[in-house]
């Protein structure tokens, strides 16, 4: 049989927390799903991530949480961040920053996962290479496990699909965040990798982004600096289904989730 992994697209909030709430075992039972990876970094208030909310995210059924850029906007959770082996960053921050970019969990079955976090740099922070750190960090994972799951935080579309062609064949999964907005590219590469530009978000599709719309629109027309809050209708939960061979490593299949809440 086939490993499953669902991964479930930036958590945006409370709502996004209440859709996992609600949804997330009812999609456990339906797909068989062996291991559960959420981005959480937006679900603290919309904009990091506080070990309250972490612990409450692993209580639901999730068992590791990926990241990105907004994962340092809560300081009191840098601590957190640095002890915590569950939650990834991404690994093309410099040395020294605090916490993990990848780690090794194993499903209910003991079949080892590797989860590897990256970040992109364009339009974005001006960090060390995600394609070289790729390199470096899969030849590590591949000593322990074949399956490696890669959460690609990026803006560019073109990044995103440049690395998963880097990366086919020599990873599971890779699939792309920090968008928010579903992409419907998701499809097998030749070398056996499951890929999607972007996974989606989880929380209001009444909004932009997650932020209530009529704060969005204001920052837009005024360029003036705007608290933002997040939206709380409509909500929908995005994300993916990954079926991996386990002895090989590739993916047998891909499946896109949009599940109105």
């Amino acid at each position: 049989m086939p490993v499953k992994i669902l991964f479930i697209g930036d958590i945006v909030g409370a709502p996004g927390r209440e859709a996992v709430a609600r949804d997330l075992h009812r999609l456990i039972d339906r797909y068989r799903i062996d291991l559960v990876v959420a981005n959480g970094e937006n679900a603290a208030g919309g904009f990091g991530i506080t070990e309250d909310k972490a612990m409450e995210l692993y209580s639901l059924g999730i068992d590791v949480l990926t990241s990105g850029n907004h994962v340092w906007d809560k300081k009191e959770s840098y601590q957190f961040i640095q002890r915590e082996d569950r939650l990834v960053r991404p690994a093309n921050y410099p040395p020294g920053t605090k916490g993990r970019g990848s780690t090794i969990v194993k499903t209910a079955g003991g079949v080892s996962v590797g989860i590897l976090n990256l970040e992109g740099r364009v339009f974005m922070n001006s960090l060390d290479c995600p394609f070289r750190t790729a390199d470096k960090e899969i030849e590590q994972l591949k000593e322990q496990t074949n399956i490696i799951f890669v959460d690609f935080h990026a803006e560019a579309t073109s990044e995103k699909v440049a690395l998963g062609w880097h990366l086919d064949g020599r990873v599971s999964v890779v699939v792309g965040t920090h968008t928010h907005v579903q992409t419907a590219d998701e499809r097998i590469l030749p070398g056996g990798t499951a890929y999607i530009t972007d996974a989606g978000m989880t929380g209001s599709s009444d909004s932009v982004i997650g932020v209530k719309k009529e704060l969005a629109i204001g920052r837009f027309l005024t360029q003036m600096p705007i608290r933002f809050e997040v939206a709380k209708k409509d909500i929908r939960l995005n994300g993916v289904v990954v079926a991996i061979d386990e002895m090989s490593g590739s993916a047998v299949s891909i499946e896109r989730i949009s599940l109105a809440c």
